[in-house]
């Protein structure tokens, strides 16, 4: 072989591999060209028929997933912290008070005095509709108090002109 065979066979492999590229970019230019109308065309006419056949790939619902499903937020707001606080405000006749406050199941307080002032002046802090019941029960308890003092006097007063008899 020649140099000029050598040279002759590599300029034709050149040639040859440009005549190539040349179509095949000319084809790559031309392929959009003729594909997008054919889409565009097709699209409209098919996109009715598919919608009434089956519906698009993306309204389709998504594969189960494996194992107990998780239950959907009732809501989107904030969650926050409730505790859970059990205040019990108890009340004799003769105007005794006593509170006692739980936390959850726990108790934090049991058993404490309290005075009638304070139980009128925290319903009234709370709500008109919780006053207007404790204030009638801490009248009731002032008036049979007010009466056990009158009926204490009364026998104090004898007791005391029964000692006076005595002393003569």
């Amino acid at each position: 072989m020649t140099v000029e065979a050598l040279t002759h066979d590599e300029d034709t492999a050149a040639e040859a591999a440009t005549t190539e590229a040349a179509p095949a970019s000319a084809q790559a230019a031309e392929a959009p060209e003729v594909t997008e109308p054919t889409e565009t065309t097709a699209s409209p006419a098919s996109s009715s028929d598919s919608d009434a056949a089956a519906p698009p790939a993306a309204e389709e619902a998504p594969k189960p997933k494996r194992g107990r499903p998780k239950a959907a937020p009732a809501s989107t707001a904030k969650k926050t912290r409730t505790v859970e606080l059990t205040l019990t405000v108890t009340g004799t006749a003769d105007g005794e008070w006593q509170a006692e406050l739980k936390n959850g199941s726990k108790w934090v307080a049991k058993g404490l005095e309290i005075p009638a002032a304070a139980v009128s002046r925290a319903a009234k802090e709370l709500h008109q509709d919780l006053s207007g019941p404790i204030d009638e029960v801490i009248n009731q308890a002032r008036e049979a108090q007010a009466a056990k003092v009158a009926q204490l006097e009364a026998e104090l007063e004898a007791a005391k002109a029964a000692l006076a008899e005595l002393d003569v």
